[in-house]
């Protein structure tokens, strides 16, 4: 019999679907606001990583017209050949100064950065990479690039780190990578006592600050400030696309990290650099969360709320610290009925299940957003409560 090539792309989606394992896209239809519409229908939204709601700020959007008016719709080029124009060197002078380092470096995306710096930072089979076992994917892959040994230690487990550290002594370079903020579960990465270990066994510290950026530290300047630790911490790496309401990734740090990483980082090298529009953008939202505090301040008001009363009716929310709130479900089937129910009861909020979490802590990840009302909060917590209640969960 010939061999059908690609027949297993619809047996492993339909097995997917069978095991509820799939993702459905659904169409947002107009600007990612607190109150939005999906496929037609109006719903309040929980499930955006626009933690500031920056991303229609009037200054944002008057940045991004401005700098596409002045500059043109693109680069034209790689930025090592001939696409670093003015706005990108702003950008970063202006980034690394809000998050109190030497320097900074903007990647195209913050996979693109965890991608092609990793892997560079510790390329050798003499060195070991250590990492954190609820590390994002774009770190494991990052790591996998890399012909280094591997280290894996248990969550936050900083008894486990000290002892792959321990071991380390003899390799040529060691570098350990940690999320900051935990995207399933909210929780954070102890980062002080991270880097205290880091600068005992003289290791490279690494941290995905990727849903801290904004979020945490002072008026948002990332987990580095948070836990004061930012002066002794090696390389800062961070997104745009969150809580700064833009798109891109970051690299903070010293001027020798920023030097090596853009000499050295084949996805920011062999990449388009951003639009002017995209960097105009960016410049805008480190301004705003600079000049304008009241974003961050509301954030974490409607994140305290939101968090004290969706306990208080029963719901299991694991042990974030941050907005990112999961709501536990268990089994895949009752995340997706859940979603269903608060989709029904006009609440964007969407499951998440296995490969991202283990198959039985399945949940609605809840994003808290700054622009949410108090009337928003209030219907999205009566909707929880009889959706959780719909799919015997409370």
């Amino acid at each position: 019999m010939k061999r059908n090539p690609t027949g297993f792309l619809r047996e492993e989606y339909q097995d997917l679907v069978a095991k509820g394992f799939n993702w459905q896209l659904r169409e947002l239809q107009g600007p990612s606001t607190p109150r939005c519409t999906v496929d037609g229908k109006e719903l309040i939204m929980l499930c955006s990583n626009n933690y500031l709601s920056l991303s229609n700020h009037p200054r944002l959007i008057a940045a991004a017209k401005e700098w596409a008016d002045r500059n043109g719709a693109g680069s034209g080029s790689v930025r090592a050949i001939a696409g670093s124009m003015d706005i990108h060197f702003m950008v970063e002078k202006t980034l690394a100064k809000f998050k109190q380092r030497e320097a900074s470096l903007v990647y195209q995306t913050g996979f693109a950065a965890n991608s092609g710096l990793i892997s560079q930072l510790a390329p050798d089979k003499d060195d070991l990479i250590i990492s954190d076992e609820l590390n994002h994917g774009s770190i494991i892959d990052g790591v996998r690039l890399s012909k280094a040994e591997r280290g894996v230690y248990p969550h936050n487990d900083m008894g486990g780190l000290e002892d792959l550290l321990r071991k380390s002594q003899d390799k040529r370079r060691v570098l350990v990578v940690t999320d900051g903020v935990f995207s399933m579960d909210g929780d954070t990465s102890p980062l002080d006592q991270v880097v205290k270990l880091c600068v005992e066994y003289g290791a490279m510290s690494y941290v995905d600050d990727a849903h801290g950026e904004g979020v945490l530290g002072e008026k948002g300047a990332g987990i580095g400030v948070h836990y004061r630790c930012h002066d002794k911490l090696d390389v800062e790496m961070g997104t745009f696309s969150k809580a700064y309401g833009v798109v891109g990734g970051l690299v903070a740090g010293s001027q020798d990290l920023i030097n090596f990483s853009y000499n050295k980082s084949r996805t920011w090298l062999l990449s388009g650099s951003h639009p002017p529009a995209v960097a105009g953008a960016q410049l805008a939202a480190i301004q705003v969360l600079d000049e304008e505090p009241q974003h961050w301040e509301t954030l974490w008001k409607n994140t305290n709320y939101f968090k004290k009363r969706i306990q208080s009716m029963g719901f299991d929310t694991g042990r974030t610290e941050t907005p990112i709130i999961p709501v536990m479900c268990g089994e895949s089937h009752k995340a997706k009925q859940l979603s269903r129910e608060l989709y029904e009861r006009g609440v964007f909020a969407l499951p998440i299940v296995f490969p991202m979490v283990a198959r039985d802590k399945s949940r609605v990840r809840v994003q808290v957003n700054a622009g949410l009302t108090r009337e928003m909060l209030d219907a999205a917590l009566a909707a929880f409560e009889a959706g959780g209640k719909a799919a015997g969960i409370i």
